[in-house]
């Protein structure tokens, strides 16, 4: 579990497949990592929740699967490409953005992307099936960074970037046509599957004939 507060930026450093080519070896190296992390460690990069399998002084290799390659960015990763690093969270730690799994729900584009005073806005277009997860005023993770949702129409969302922002992480770089990790806020996930057994449809769930029944209507 994660926050989605950036600790630092990392670097690409190499990447090989794995043995049987079914995934990448990613290696990478930041100044956060001087500390050495536990093997089995989580590492969320770029919004991706990956595990440490080897790690040294200011350096770590993480294995991507094929699911990561192909529900993220991670597969278009090069050495001295830059990325987000987070480490998990430890119980009792202030929890300064919101609950981020690390688990990216699909990658978005950036439609627009300019400065407004000293906020950066940012315009993403989204999967459609990931909409509905996205509310005005909600929280969305982009690439990791918690952020809080402007405004919502049919296409995606936008969201504003304040000074710290843009110089801790690489957002305000991004140009119109990058792509972008998306991770939707869990908890809107959680509520519709468990509101599903109460919604209309294949005679199931909560219907005006099952309220006349049970004598609410």
């Amino acid at each position: 579990m994660f926050t989605g507060l950036v600790e630092d930026l990392g670097t690409i450093v190499a990447m090989r497949p794995l043995p049987r080519g079914s995934g990448q070896r990613l290696t990478i190296a930041a100044p956060l990592l001087q500390e050495v992390m536990p093997l089995g460690a989580s590492l969320a990069v770029d919004g991706a929740c990956l595990t440490v399998v080897t790690a040294r002084p200011g350096e770590v290799e993480l294995e991507a699967g094929p699911e990561t390659l192909e529900r993220t960015l991670a597969g278009d990763y090069k050495p001295g490409h830059k990325v987000h690093l987070e480490r998990a969270l430890r119980v009792g730690d202030r929890l300064g953005g919101h609950f981020v799994s690390g688990h990216v729900d699909g990658v978005g584009t950036i439609l627009q992307s300019a400065a407004r005073g000293d906020s950066w806005d940012v315009t993403v277009q989204v999967p459609t099936p990931l909409l509905r997860y996205i509310v005005e005023k909600g929280a969305i993770a982009i690439d990791g960074v918690s952020l809080t949702v402007n405004q919502v129409d049919a296409r995606g969302f936008s969201v504003s970037l304040v000074p710290h922002t843009q110089k801790m992480t690489l957002l305000a770089r991004k140009t119109r046509g990058q792509r972008v990790n998306l991770e939707v806020d869990i908890i809107a996930k959680h509520v519709e599957k468990l509101a599903q057994g109460y919604l209309p449809g294949d005679g199931a769930g909560l219907t005006l004939e099952k309220l006349k029944e049970h004598g609410f209507v």
